[in-house]
């Protein structure tokens, strides 16, 4: 069984200065993500991926990115955020216990010789 496709927009890099754009429906370069052309066909998708990569004189490092319909447009998807999201939920916060030492001794104080120098 495949998977549902998820809808994406195209982005990459502007060549001459680098910003991030992202392809609009009527073939502009925005750097607004939510002025970019919401893609919910894969097949759709790939060809305007191709469209945006042969435009070699502007852009450069074309790629589909994962987006979900807004209020105003386009919202991202972003793998960090949903990564930062997940380790929250299952890796416990670690806090330095109020009586800790504020220098362990068990450390060599030899630092403090190479600063007073």
């Amino acid at each position: 069984m495949s998977r549902r496709f998820t809808p994406k927009v195209v982005t990459a890099n502007r060549l001459r200065e680098g910003d991030v754009v992202y392809l609009t429906a009527d073939d502009r370069w925005s750097p607004l993500h939510h002025a970019a052309e919401l893609i919910e066909d894969e097949a759709h998708a790939q060809m305007r991926l191709l469209h945006a990569a042969a435009q070699k004189l502007l852009v450069v490092g074309a790629y589909l990115a994962d987006a979900r319909p807004g209020p105003q447009g386009p919202e991202p998807l972003h793998f960090a955020k949903s990564f930062a999201h997940a380790v929250r939920r299952t890796i416990p916060t670690l806090t330095k216990p109020s009586s800790a030492p504020a220098w362990p001794s068990s450390l060599p104080r030899w630092t403090a010789a190479l600063t007073a120098a």
